[in-house]
């Protein structure tokens, strides 16, 4: 009875020391000795959507004809290195559910589906009767993409470049937690109005050719929490600690009165 007893619990303590114990692999990011394309990356440039909140600046040698079409300087929130969390963004042209914005002395330009070249040329050819040799400049101000989930600092955070990575929005979020599921990082996007959805394994070196490898204005990136965190939420650390050491002293017990 008793060799049972402590065959049972020598089982139970195995069980439990192997599942606090995790994978080098399951916690080392980009694992993979062979070369990666990353051909589906390599001209990345954001195109303009719905609700995008453009900067757009009109330069000329006539200093007056311009004046019209550039909005009052603002100072940019330089809070988190460059990377506002929760800040309002400057004024700006504002793309409408239409995909349009409204140019002084032009009217209705739809910008929505355009990359930044497209827009230019078709601001240019609007304003050729207005503004000779026009140089023109266009941000998105509210570029911004939200991690949630298990890292650091979750949150919504303001792109100022307009160009970021998945592993750089995961560190301007703190990193991931060690309790995150880093082979089920996932990324929800808007299609042309539909949600997509996209798994992502950062310990593997494939995610330098996904076509989520860029993160697009307003990607959600959610980090799953792994078994462990999920389990702790119903039996914590300590009481698993305290699980261990009752049958330890139990199996002591018992060995000592087999004896």
């Amino acid at each position: 009875m008793f060799k049972s007893y402590f065959k049972s619990a020598a089982i139970i303590i195995l069980f439990l020391t192997i599942c606090s114990c995790t994978s080098k692999k399951k916690i080392i990011y980009f694992q993979g000795t062979s070369t990666i394309s990353s051909e589906i990356n390599k001209n990345y440039t954001p195109i303009f959507h719905t609700d995008d909140l453009l900067s757009i600046v009109v330069m000329g040698l006539d200093v007056e004809s311009v004046k019209p079409f550039n909005m009052p300087v603002s100072n940019f929130n330089n809070n988190m290195g460059g990377y506002a969390s929760g800040t309002p963004s400057p004024p700006g042209y504002l793309i409408d559910s239409e995909g349009n914005i409204e140019l002084p002395g032009i009217g209705k330009l739809k910008l929505a589906g355009l990359d930044r070249n497209g827009a230019i040329a078709l601001i240019k050819e609007k304003l050729k009767d207005q503004v000779k040799d026009p140089t023109i400049n266009i941000r998105i101000l509210n570029y911004k993409v939200t991690v949630l989930g298990e890292v650091k600092n979750p949150g919504t955070f303001t792109i100022p470049n307009e160009r970021v990575t998945l592993p750089e929005a995961l560190g301007i979020a703190g990193d991931l937690n060690i309790t995150a599921l880093r082979k089920n990082i996932l990324v929800i996007r808007d299609v042309d109005g539909k949600k997509t959805q996209t798994v992502i394994d950062l310990t593997s070196n494939e995610l330098f050719s996904s076509p989520v490898y860029y993160l697009h204005q307003n990607d959600v990136v959610y980090v799953q929490p792994n078994r462990a965190k999920i389990n702790s939420s119903v039996v914590n650390a300590s009481n698993v600690g305290i699980f261990i050491s009752v049958i330890s002293l139990l199996t002591t017990i018992a060995l000592l009165i087999s004896r």
